[in-house]
């Protein structure tokens, strides 16, 4: 495998690797900061080497030994979002191959990226603090010095120091806890990881926290508020693992735990390994959510196991992981379903596409990320533009069984390891050596580094999404006179996905009068809906008729939770309704301080009151 630079990290790593990096944590919610300790254990890659580079930002550096002598530092210029340098100088030269024990001590900052903090007002208890951490892509230099890189995957150990009330956890298997000897109203909890993984994999989590036993190696972790209700819900979690297990190989981490987080953590969900974080938005009594974990656990394989080696490289994670996903909602349920699922996401990609703008180099599946932000490029392109590519692939290839053994192959041959598209397609090259010939008239080049949709469109089977696509048509052509034809029967026999790509499928259509969008809430109720899903999607199609009466509603949902998929178009659509676009934004700018920091960026740039580089997902 070629070695790449990486534009994103400022860190040394191609002259040196970390192997281990042993972890200590005292956790200060009065000053919103982590004290720390970090041992990095490092391999020189070369000769004579005595300088090394890790990524930092906003990092208060006390001290730094190599192998318990004192060793010089600097800090370098602050970029705007790639932090500082932190420049190593060692008190002796290693050989190629020689290890050497890098021990800094650091502070966080209260504003590190990485870390959001909530006052007890901001949980569900109301009566303890929380603390959540959120590294990818390139925020874990913000609560640690590292290689903040994914070329790089290391082992690790950790304790944290927390007041006793309190529980911490991590992206590891739990190592036992004992009373804190500096300070007896504080508790240890250590903490193990011995699988290889990249930096942004690391992940603390901090707050008043209960979990339920739901399968042989699964917990469920949260807020007693909300554990049980949890519980419930994920309860096909094991068969879910073992449909993965079928379809890819061993499970590797050990313990599969999820954790359901306060409402303002911006993603659905994150694959934090043996702590699989996610939303509270699933939590709407809604088995149709499950394919968020689903999501979740393919990662287990595919990003955490195989790694993107740079952010430019991201739809090998995404693209796979749905595609895994997919293939386990085939097992657990029919091949129609998954092209359902398929058919919705192609339309999720139509819909980043037109945000960006079809020319956008954001819509590329391989991104250049020189002086680019990892956040500001994050969207579905690399998740259904990726998945398209395997599953046209799978066309050429004679199916999804004999494509799933590709897919399964990949990730044995690359696991523990991280890889970039020309090390995959050289794969798919030689695992399908017998059709090479079908695989040189994929156009690759409009496939990888070409804006816009893909240069094929699959052709999915519509047989559950047919009676959506009619629905749609009806309400899109019919006349104020006609509009008595419809009624609750319409929907009667849809599930949530139907429901939800009905609603998707009106959004990519010209707005519909507003006498429509009232004549469906009479006939629909979609407003008693709780699945957020459904209602992000209700809400857009009623801000987009200018109902005055969904901009409250819109707001609300806006603004209680902080998941960046349902808040950025809510904010997005809300803006674009210009009677109370004033009102928006100082809603906005009243709930920032509670929102997670890389949504409140985000949405600051869809509201124009931040430069953004070009429109985000």
């Amino acid at each position: 495998m070629a070695t790449v630079a990486d534009a994103s990290s400022f860190s040394s790593f191609l002259k040196c690797i970390t192997k281990h990096l042993n972890l200590k944590y005292s956790v200060d919610f009065d000053s919103q900061v982590l004290k720390g300790k970090v041992a990095l254990t490092i391999e020189a890659l070369e000769d004579k080497f005595s300088t090394l580079i890790l990524d930092t930002k906003d990092l208060k550096i006390f001290k730094v030994t190599a192998n318990g002598q004192e060793a010089k530092f600097t800090v370098g210029a602050s970029h705007s979002f790639k932090g500082a340098p932190l420049e190593i100088t060692l008190p002796f030269d290693l050989s190629r191959g020689q290890h050497v024990i890098v021990e800094v001590t650091f502070e966080t900052s209260p504003k590190a990226s990485a870390l959001q903090w909530l006052t007890p007002e901001q949980t569900a208890g109301k009566k303890h603090p929380y603390l959540f951490s959120q590294c990818q892509a390139i925020h874990c230099r913000s609560m640690v010095p590292c290689q903040d890189t994914p070329s790089v995957k290391h082992t690790y150990y950790a304790q944290v120091s927390v007041p006793r009330d309190l529980v911490a956890l991590m992206s590891a298997v739990p190592d036992g806890q004992e009373v804190d000897p500096q300070d007896s109203s504080r508790t240890i909890y250590r903490f193990r990881q011995t699988v290889p993984m990249p930096s942004y994999l690391i992940a603390v989590v901090v707050g008043a926290l209960e979990s339920r036993q739901i399968g042989p190696r699964s917990s469920v972790w949260s807020e007693k508020e909300m554990v049980d209700l949890a519980a419930f819900e994920f309860t096909e979690t094991e068969s879910m693992l073992k449909t993965a297990e079928n379809l890819a190989g061993p499970y590797v981490w050990g313990q599969y735990n999820i954790l359901v987080l306060p409402p303002s953590f911006p993603y659905g969900g994150m694959e934090n390994p043996c702590l699989t974080f996610a939303t509270p938005t699933l939590l709407a009594g809604d088995k149709s959510l499950s394919n968020v974990i689903a999501h979740e656990i393919s990662h287990s394989w595919t990003g955490n196991l195989v790694t993107n080696r740079t952010w430019e490289h991201f739809w090998l994670n995404e693209g796979h992981t749905v595609y895994l996903e997919r293939m386990i909602a085939r097992h657990l349920h029919n091949e129609q379903f998954r092209q359902f699922m398929a058919m919705g996401g192609w339309n999720d990609l139509k819909e980043a596409v037109n945000t960006f703008g079809a020319k956008s180099p954001f819509t590329n599946l391989v991104i250049n990320m020189e002086d680019v932000d990892p956040d500001d490029a994050f969207s579905s392109v690399p998740y259904e533009k990726g998945f398209a590519l395997l599953y046209h692939l799978e066309e050429l290839m004679g199916g999804p069984e004999v494509f799933m053994g590709f897919v399964k192959s990949y990730i044995q041959l690359f696991a523990y390891s991280s890889v970039i598209t020309e090390d995959w397609k050289n794969y798919l090259y030689v695992y399908f050596k017998d059709k090479v010939d079908v695989l040189n008239k994929v156009d690759w080049n409009s496939w990888f580094h070409t804006p816009g949709m893909p240069p094929v469109k699959p052709e999915y089977d519509s047989t559950l999404a047919d009676a959506c696509i009619a629905l749609c048509q009806r309400w899109t052509k019919v006349k104020e006179e006609d509009l008595a034809s419809f009624g609750p029967e319409d929907i009667q026999g849809f599930s949530s996905h139907q429901i939800i790509e009905f609603l998707s499928l009106l959004l990519q259509e010209e707005p519909i009068p507003l006498s429509h969008v009232k004549r469906m809430q009479e006939v629909y109720n979609l407003n008693s809906k709780n699945n957020c899903e459904i209602r992000v999607r209700w809400l857009r199609v009623c801000l987009r008729a200018k109902w005055e009466e969904a901009v409250p509603l819109g707001l609300k949902m806006a603004t209680e939770q902080g998941r960046q998929k349902f808040t950025r178009p809510l904010y997005r659509e809300l803006y674009g309704f210009e009677k109370f676009r004033a009102e928006v934004v100082e809603t906005f700018l009243k709930h920032r301080p509670c929102m997670h920091q890389v949504t409140a960026a985000l949405v600051a740039k869809d509201l124009k009151l931040e430069q953004a580089q070009t429109p985000s997902q």
